[in-house]
Order: C-alpha cells, then sequence, then structure tokens
C-alpha cells in the first residue's frame, strides 16, 4: 500500500510541473524595424563637423538586450551591404584621416520593443566619401541581427 501511494505521489508531483512553468525558449533573431523615423537609411548623405540623430525601432519576441554602431570607410569598396540597392561610388582612394566610430548601447531590461536614439558626432577633419553604418541588435539570448547600410560623408 505505501508503494502504491509512492507511485501515486510521484505521478501526481510530475504532472503538476506542466509545461507553463518552463521557461519559454528563445528561438528567434531580433529585428531592426525601419520605419518613416529611421535614420541614417541606405545611401544617406552625412556632413561632416555636425551631429546626426541616429534613431531605430528594434523588436524582439521575448527580450531585447542592446546594441551596437559601427561607422568605417568604405574607400576600398569592400562591402557587407544587407540593403538591396547600391548607392552610387566615389572612385577607390585610399584613407588619410578617416572616420571610425564604434559604440556599444545597453536597452532597459524587460523590453521586446525599443526606440533607439544616439547622438553621433560627425567631425569636420574627417576624409569625406564612402562609409558603411553597421548596426547591431542583440537580445538576452545572444541572437543578433545585423544591418549594413552605405552612406556618405561629405
Amino acid at each position: 500500500m505505501k508503494n502504491y501511494i509512492l507511485v501515486i505521489g510521484t505521478l501526481f508531483l510530475l504532472t503538476a510541473c506542466g509545461e507553463d512553468e518552463q521557461p519559454a525558449i528563445d528561438l528567434e533573431y531580433p529585428e531592426i524595424v525601419v520605419t518613416e523615423n529611421s535614420f541614417p537609411v541606405q545611401c544617406s548623405v552625412l556632413e561632416r563637423g555636425s551631429k546626426i540623430q541616429f534613431r531605430a525601432l528594434f523588436t524582439d519576441n521575448i527580450e531585447l538586450g542592446g546594441y551596437s554602431l559601427d561607422i568605417h570607410h568604405n574607400f576600398d569598396h569592400h562591402t557587407h551591404s544587407t540593403e538591396v540597392n547600391d548607392c552610387e561610388s566615389d572612385p577607390v582612394k585610399a584613407a588619410v584621416d578617416p572616420l571610425l566610430f564604434i559604440q556599444t548601447y545597453t536597452i532597459p531590461n524587460g523590453l521586446s520593443k525599443y526606440d533607439a536614439e544616439a547622438e553621433i558626432d560627425i567631425p569636420l577633419d574627417i576624409d569625406p566619401g564612402d562609409y558603411h553604418l553597421m548596426i547591431r541588435v542583440t537580445d538576452q539570448e545572444g541572437w543578433q541581427t545585423i544591418q549594413g547600410l552605405s552612406i556618405k560623408i561629405h
């Protein structure tokens, strides 16, 4: 009789721990959503000596983690653009004093949607020309989405 009660008790405990108590497994990449407020976008032209306001919408199915921005020259016409349309390129040239901007930003905990904004200084004394803007957004599980934009700095 004691064995019977032990078996019934064990079965009860095992069935009581249903699927509802298990944490969700995140298998989805976060998204970079282009809206009418997004800036810069593919082929945007930025001015030396100005401050720009980066804007993007990030979403995730469970929880966002952070994002990073990377602006570097594309004077050699290398590519990692994720956009369908190409921008008109300047002739290939050697870099003398290019802009290199790399910055990581945190997203407040618990958010699955975030309107990102960051102010970026474009120095006056940098080489003008073709640049890339790499946007990386990561969720709490470590899944990452990258968007590569071609931009121009005059």
